[in-house]
């Protein structure tokens, strides 16, 4: 296998490893939350906050563990007949199958690209046009050149009202690097496949 592709698998189960074992605790941060929000309704005056912090919570959660539970093998699978192959067969059918998750996420990713434009208030139908616009007033007018190109910041509708562009900017690197991890699997797919490991 080429010398290139045990390094970027190995880059890329590094680091989606040590965020996967940093966000696992993400859990403890939603139960806090949850029970602040259960103590302020039932002692005090209920906190605004506390569903929609941890709603975000759950997406960052979700979506940035998801690459370390691809590297795993911890995603559901039907395991009626996969089970029983060999390992290379396994490898065959990952392999094949591993191509229409690259399809899914590159779907997913297309949507939370403009789905975070839309939330940085731009409403037309070229939104990575809206981005080289948004990059190239950045780079000529700095945050003030950004500020200008920007519409209609989006918000939550709650009476709480924060903004929605960071939880989609994490859905973005989530979902970046699931496709990341997911090639990384492919290789391995391959390796295995050649009779090699990496």
């Amino acid at each position: 296998m080429l010398k290139a592709a045990r390094i970027y698998v190995r880059i890329v189960d590094s680091f989606n490893r040590g965020l996967g074992k940093v966000i696992m605790w993400g859990v403890f941060v939603m139960a806090g939350i949850l029970l602040w929000s259960s103590i302020s309704k039932t002692f005090f005056n209920p906190s605004l906050w506390t569903l929609e912090v941890a709603q975000f919570a759950m997406v960052a959660y979700y979506v940035l563990g998801g690459p370390y539970s691809i590297q795993l093998g911890s995603n559901v699978r039907m395991d009626l007949f996969y089970a029983e192959w060999s390992v290379k067969k396994k490898a065959w059918f990952d392999a094949f199958t591993v191509l229409l998750l690259v399809f899914y996420l590159c779907v997913l990713i297309y949507g939370a690209l403009n789905s975070f434009a839309y939330s940085l208030g731009y409403f037309g139908k070229e939104p990575f046009q809206f981005y080289m616009d948004l990059i190239g007033a950045f780079l000529t007018g700095g945050p003030a050149g950004a500020q200008e190109k920007l519409g209609f910041i989006e918000r939550s509708p709650t009476a709480w009202r924060p903004y929605l562009w960071p939880v989609k900017l994490i859905m973005i690197l989530g979902f970046f690097l699931m496709l990341l991890q997911v090639l990384a699997e492919l290789l391995k797919d391959i390796a295995r496949i050649k009779g090699e490991t990496i």
